[in-house]
């Protein structure tokens, strides 16, 4: 979709708001309704603390099944931090989309390529922190590159880009795709009165019901590779 761009300068340093704004509003969210669920802890769980208990027990199994030791524990803020961000920005352009000038400031973050892209990168870039953090350089390029065998050395170098690009292009992907689609429905809905709002409703209905769960999914599948990428990096081969 053909989409304006709003770039305002503060202090030397360019912004797309079109990018940020919706990156900004979704990280809000997250951060009130968190807020929101963790007031009043108890020790017998009841309502509102059920919820984020059991957001916190889903984000623990998943690193519980790619790093099974002790080290995984110091990854729970991490791993639930993420997963949160990303589900609520999944969905926040399913909710509501405001669109001034040609350009939208509320939508799905991750309906843009540069915030799964720097999603990515800022993972990727902690992994091989902590592996150069546990083993040293030398280690940390030896358990990466060198092992099983020296001779894959280009394969696990080209290895690196190709991690980098399908964790952000699959986020991007089905976000945005889902979108797209989003929006050619509502458009139909309008071509051709009331002959093309009828059927238009029951497909903006069940698409966004289908993008509710694909949301979800790529949520869990980006903190599940997450977590294989760390422990790819911080666990011996």
């Amino acid at each position: 979709m053909n989409e304006g761009a709003n770039v305002q300068t503060f202090f030397g340093i360019p912004f797309n708001l079109g990018n940020d704004v919706p990156g900004l509003i979704a990280a809000a969210i997250v951060f009130f309704l968190m807020f929101f669920l963790a007031r009043r802890i108890e020790m017998k769980p009841t309502g509102k603390q059920n919820v984020i208990e059991w957001i916190i027990d889903f984000t623990n199994s998943i690193i519980k099944s790619t790093m099974p030791n002790r080290d995984s524990q110091k990854f729970g803020l991490l791993i639930f931090t993420l997963f949160s961000f990303i589900f609520v920005s999944n969905q926040l352009g399913l909710m509501l989309q405001i669109t001034v000038n040609n350009v939208t400031y509320v939508k799905s973050p991750t309906a843009n390529v540069m915030t799964t892209m720097t999603l990515a990168f800022m993972v990727l870039l902690l992994a091989h922190f902590l592996g150069v953090k546990k083993f040293g350089f030398k280690g940390y390029f030896k358990n990466t590159y060198l092992s099983p065998i020296p001779f894959l050395l280009p394969i696990s170098i080209l290895e690196e880009f190709t991690n980098f690009l399908t964790l952000a292009l699959r986020l991007y992907g089905n976000i945005y795709s889902g979108e797209v689609l989003l929006k050619l429905i509502y458009q139909f809905s309008k071509a051709y009165g009331i002959a093309s709002f009828v059927p238009a409703v029951p497909l903006e209905i069940i698409w966004q019901g289908f993008s509710v769960f694909i949301g979800s999914i790529q949520a869990y599948v980006f903190v599940t590779l997450t977590m294989v990428y760390i422990s790819q990096k911080v666990e011996k081969e």
